[in-house]
């Protein structure tokens, strides 16, 4: 049963992951303590392992939506590697203050973290971009299969600042980092939105291997259940990678943000009475 669950789990955080450039762990970290604690379906799951069990499956849904993405030419490499160089302290950081959370502090943070990133999803269509950040980095420009032309860039010390605090959240929640950096490519660097996300999933690939080492290392990664959520993951990942190409994905990014702010909220009151 535990292995039903967690592959099912894996295969929609895959094709959510790669649809909007999340990475997965927004789905499978919730999920797994979910059905895996809470309810107890899953034994031996603490949130460390459930940390270790997301991070250990981003590297292979990075690594296959990234591939896709390599076809459509919609990862700028250049910047994905300036991202992945600011993420990595973070990530290392985020690993081992990890290990010092029990459920409940987990619970809490976790929850608070989930409902600033569904109020990021929903005002995200709402912002105006900013020009700022261009103006002072170096431009790059892209044309779309449809003929629009877009100039976008970023100084590269913010970029830099910017992607430690995103590591430090991959580290310490198993998150793949892309919820807050797509939106920030999108709004603060005027990225256009398809090459945000090939270029968030080339990240999280890059920050997930490094991520995955502070978590084997400190005895994080329950080895047996990946089993079913690494194929599954990999799978959903390619799904999610080609239904990008075809479908508008703001209905998604409309009901994932609900869906996070309900499980934000959830995650608060186990924090704070669950425990």
């Amino acid at each position: 049963m535990e292995f039903v669950i967690l592959g099912a789990a894996a295969l929609l955080a895959g094709i959510v992951g790669a649809l909007v450039g999340l990475g997965g762990g927004i789905i499978l970290v919730p999920a797994s303590l979910y059905f895996g604690i809470t309810l107890g379906l899953v034994p031996g799951l603490t949130p460390q392992k459930v940390v270790g069990l997301s991070v250990i499956m981003m590297i292979f849904t990075g690594l296959s939506s990234t591939l896709s993405y390599m076809k459509s030419k919609t990862v700028d490499y250049r910047s994905g590697l300036i991202f992945f160089a600011g993420s990595v302290p973070g990530t290392i950081l985020g690993a081992y203050v990890n290990k010092g959370l029990d459920l409940p502090s987990f619970n809490l943070y976790f929850g608070i973290l989930l409902i600033f990133l569904s109020t990021l999803l929903l005002v995200r269509k709402y912002l105006k971009p900013v020009g700022w950040f261009v103006e002072r980095g170096r431009k790059r420009t892209y044309i779309d299969p449809a003929g629009a032309e877009y100039t976008y860039g970023y100084p590269v010390w913010f970029a830099l600042i910017l992607t430690f605090g995103v590591g430090f959240a991959s580290g310490l929640f198993g998150i793949g980092g892309g919820s807050i950096i797509v939106p920030a490519m999108i709004l603060l660097f005027l990225f256009p939105p398809h090459m945000a996300v090939g270029t968030s999933m080339f990240m999280v690939f890059l920050s997930a291997v490094v991520n995955s080492m502070s978590h084997i290392t400190l005895g994080n990664v329950p080895w047996l259940y990946t089993l079913p959520v690494v194929p599954a993951a990999f799978i959903g990942a390619k799904i999610g990678a080609a239904l990008n190409k075809r479908l508008n994905s703001e209905r998604l990014v409309l009901a994932l943000r609900f869906i996070l702010l309900l499980m934000g909220i959830r995650s608060i009151y186990e924090g704070i009475w669950g425990g």
